[in-house]
């Protein structure tokens, strides 16, 4: 009996290629790498914003704390005010700005300050060249012969001045009052110090424009140049 023969193995057809895993994913670049902080990058972020601040702070910007109550009830004692430095120059003074200058003689011993400083705040009155005066017991002031009402600043209750006084503003002086007319120390009450309770317009350090201490007092502050509007100028002497 024959052998019975192998039977022939079956021919598997060749399929599609199996695709190796990467097939699929296309080719991605590599993750750039963080530039290191450069000497320029401290200058320009670091150093130049601590700059700027400092050079506005010296500048064009001051901050002063309030000792008295002599400008109440726009700035109570205890707080704070921003100044701009630009004032008295390049920007003129103006009647009825408030503005910041050093004591010049003596005054805070009178005005009871309730924190050491060398630096008084009041209204700007009078120029170079104006005559301001009152009557005194409740008449208002008059500059230059125009008499002008003072209700939008002064403090409720107070008059625009008990005593009477008369002055002529010489050049590079000012003459100035406080809003609080019943509690201030201001250009009437030094007469006799040599200067008729006059202040160097080179003393004057800015002109305030905002409390910003304590929170719930920050706001604007008022110069008011309305009130002087009728005022005219004139032409100071030596």
């Amino acid at each position: 009996m024959p052998a019975a023969s192998a039977a022939p193995l079956p021919q598997t057809q060749p399929g599609p290629a199996t695709p190796t895993p990467t097939a699929h994913f296309r080719h991605r670049a590599p993750t750039p790498t963080p530039a290191p902080f450069t000497l320029r990058d401290i200058l320009l972020w670091c150093v130049l914003p601590v700059l700027i601040v400092l050079g506005l702070r010296l500048f064009v910007f001051g901050m002063y704390a309030i000792p008295s109550g002599s400008m109440e009830n726009a700035i109570m004692p205890g707080d704070r005010v921003i100044t701009t430095r630009l004032s008295p120059r390049p920007i003129a003074l103006r009647r009825g700005d408030i503005i910041v200058f050093k004591d010049p003689a003596n005054w805070l011993a009178n005005e009871g300050a309730t924190h050491n400083s060398d630096r008084l705040i009041k209204r700007l009155i009078g120029l170079p060249g104006d005559t301001v005066e009152c009557a005194g017991n409740g008449a208002p002031i008059v500059i230059n012969g125009v008499p002008i009402d003072e209700s939008a600043y002064l403090k409720p209750g107070v008059e625009p001045s008990r005593s009477a006084f008369s002055v002529t503003v010489p050049a590079g002086r000012l003459f100035v009052l406080g809003d609080n007319r019943a509690n201030s120390a201001d250009s009437r009450a030094h007469t006799n110090d040599g200067a008729q309770g006059l202040v160097p317009v080179g003393d004057v350090e800015g002109v305030a424009f905002m409390r910003y201490w304590p929170f719930n007092r920050v706001g604007w502050l008022s110069a008011r140049h309305d009130v002087f509007r009728a005022v005219p100028s004139r032409t100071p002497t030596s």
